[in-house]
């Protein structure tokens, strides 16, 4: 069905295709934003603090689809007015796909921030002590000590985020980009017939999120030295 469905089915695949890129374009992006938000509000600075922590309470309040309107239509007008501080007059694009990467990565940094500084808080302070008498400094003693812990911790609760991420790709169809949902729409109109398209789009779906969870749990097992030794 996939790959006939009348002669339309290559759109299908195109669009899981530029849905996997979206996704985890905005992963990659996301994971940092909530690395970095995590970090600043465990930190005892108010001028980090305060800031990490209206955004994820303002990002976590709207809704995700408000966000890639808002950066497809307002963004242009947003680098532009930056733009405009170095001499730069030209008008500036904002396409699709950039539109719902930065809309989704800041959705999902939001909900990976919290995600994240749980973990860290998992991690016990004395951690941080023990590495630092030992001559570390405090970047080394977080590369080498505490991130490989806050990661192990937090790669559930990534994994579940991601697979929502995965659904949240749907909504950039409203602005025009050729992903799953946007191709199925177009199948389905061309041929008179949505159940078929919708249908198979679900089933794309489906396996992209039984994917993602595979993955996840290759994560889990890699990052615990005591379910890598009992496997093998």
């Amino acid at each position: 069905m996939l790959m006939d469905l009348q002669g339309f089915g290559h759109l299908l695949l195109s669009g899981a295709l530029m849905t996997i890129q979206l996704a985890l374009a905005s992963l990659a992006i996301g994971l940092v934003i909530g690395l970095l938000g995590a970090a600043a509000k465990l930190s005892p600075s108010p001028f980090l603090r305060i800031p990490a922590t209206l955004y994820t309470t303002l990002v976590r309040g709207v809704p995700e689809l408000l966000l890639v309107l808002t950066l497809y239509y307002g963004g242009a007008q947003l680098l532009m007015w930056a733009a405009s501080f170095f001499g730069y007059d030209e008008y500036i694009e904002v396409g699709a796909f950039a539109a719902g990467v930065a809309a989704l990565a800041i959705a999902f940094g939001a909900y990976a921030t919290e995600v994240f500084r749980m973990a860290m808080l998992e991690v016990p302070k004395g951690q941080w002590e023990s590495a630092q008498s030992m001559g570390m400094s405090r970047g080394q003693t977080f590369f080498r000590i505490i991130f490989p812990q806050v990661w192990r911790l937090a790669i559930p609760g990534l994994g579940n985020l991601f697979q929502v991420l995965l659904k949240d790709t749907a909504l950039v169809s409203v602005i025009g980009l050729n992903e799953l949902m946007r191709q199925a729409s177009v199948g389905s109109a061309a041929t008179k017939h949505p159940f078929d398209f919708y249908l198979a789009a679900a089933i794309l779906y489906l396996a992209l999120t039984l994917l993602a969870t595979l993955v996840t749990e290759i994560l889990e097992r890699l990052s615990k030295p005591e379910l890598r030794g009992r496997r093998a």
